[in-house]
């Protein structure tokens, strides 16, 4: 469960209590995204830990923070299976909050970094559980970040609302089928994770009239980031993994603001 990477030197508080917990959210991918606060801690603290990418490659919350980091810190990279059996899931939460609690007990502040902000569909909420049940004397404190919807409105160069109007976000793989009651009160939609289910979707925002109304970002803020407006002859897209949809069902003046630049 635990892979460690770099030199763990355990540095146990003088007073000899016990480390913290901190979930960091280190925004949607640019790493001039994550917070001063969230900077602060990382900069601090002596374990920093973050989701194990996959076939031994770095994951997103590392390669967001890797240029924040030290030589010297310790690098605890926690392995989430991407599985929907829930005690598989369980089970590697419970791993990981023990793999992050051999540090606590020693006095040792652990950095927990998330893409996006960590209140926001993240990993961090079932580690901060899952310790918490086990150990629950084990401090715990979260640090909010930019989550990919407002990175994507930033991106599109579009306010993601405006005045009254009613903001719906919904994992697009689990929700597909609330769309069309969804579609009939909200003003504005974004979907999550929208890849495995776009065809699907892109045929429900076709007899609503809502395709030149909606945007597809992938990897927003990325150097691979790509945009798709205006998708009436984009029945195929193929999505990465981090891709969401903006749809526009009611849009309220002003309707756009001016492009953005490539980069910031």
């Amino acid at each position: 469960m635990e892979q460690v990477i770099g030199k763990i030197s355990p540095d146990p508080s003088p007073q000899g209590g016990l480390g913290t917990l901190y979930g960091v959210g280190a925004g949607p991918g640019d790493p001039e995204l994550i917070t001063l606060k969230g900077w602060r801690l990382l900069q601090r603290s002596p374990v920093v830990a973050f989701p194990a990418g996959l076939g031994g490659k770095a994951g997103v919350a590392q390669q967001i923070v890797q240029e924040h980091l030290s030589p010297e810190q310790t690098q605890l990279a926690l392995h989430f299976p991407y599985v929907h059996d829930l005690a598989v899931l369980e089970a590697a939460w419970r791993a990981a909050a023990e793999a992050v609690w051999e540090h606590l007990r020693q006095g040792q502040d652990v950095v927990f970094v998330s893409e996006g902000d960590v209140s926001f569909y993240s990993t961090f909420t079932y580690l901060a559980q899952a310790l918490h049940e086990a150990h629950p004397e084990a401090p715990i404190q979260t640090v909010p970040g930019v989550c990919s919807p407002l990175a994507a409105a930033a991106m599109l160069g579009v306010p993601l609302t405006t005045r009254s109007q009613r903001l719906v976000v919904l994992p697009a793989l689990y929700t597909v089928d609330e769309l069309e009651a969804v579609l009939a009160w909200a003003d504005v939609v974004v979907l999550m994770k929208v890849s495995s289910v776009y065809r699907e979707v892109w045929q429900r925002l076709k007899e609503r009239d809502l395709l030149g109304r909606s945007y597809v970002i992938e990897r927003a803020t990325l150097p691979t980031q790509t945009i798709h407006r205006d998708l009436g002859d984009r029945p195929d897209l193929q999505l990465p993994y981090f891709s969401l949809m903006v749809i526009q069902v009611r849009a309220e003046a002003p309707a756009s603001l001016p492009a953005p630049a490539a980069t910031f």
